[in-house]
């Protein structure tokens, strides 16, 4: 049973759209995972700005914010590929 809900800025929604399937798969399936716990190991919190996280899945990096309070997880921004 999620603990937390999720939802996705237009501008994440977007860039996993443009995704290769097999990626969007993958970074969907992590996403989802937050549901359950939203600090997983691996992620870090981004310093400088209140309660924004990231997530790395092999290339890229998903950015979200977690509000313990209403129980839920933003992805806020897009989903970006690590150079």
């Amino acid at each position: 049973m999620p603990v937390y809900k999720i939802t996705f800025a237009r501008s994440a929604r977007k860039e996993l759209e443009a995704l290769p399937t097999n990626m969007a798969g993958r970074i969907l399936e992590k996403i989802e995972s937050l549901a359950e716990y939203a600090r997983p190991a691996g992620c870090r919190k981004l310093s400088g700005v209140m309660g924004l996280w990231r997530l790395r899945v092999g290339q890229y990096r998903i950015i979200y914010k977690i509000d313990d309070d209403n129980r839920t997880i933003s992805v806020r921004t897009r989903i970006e590929i690590i150079s």
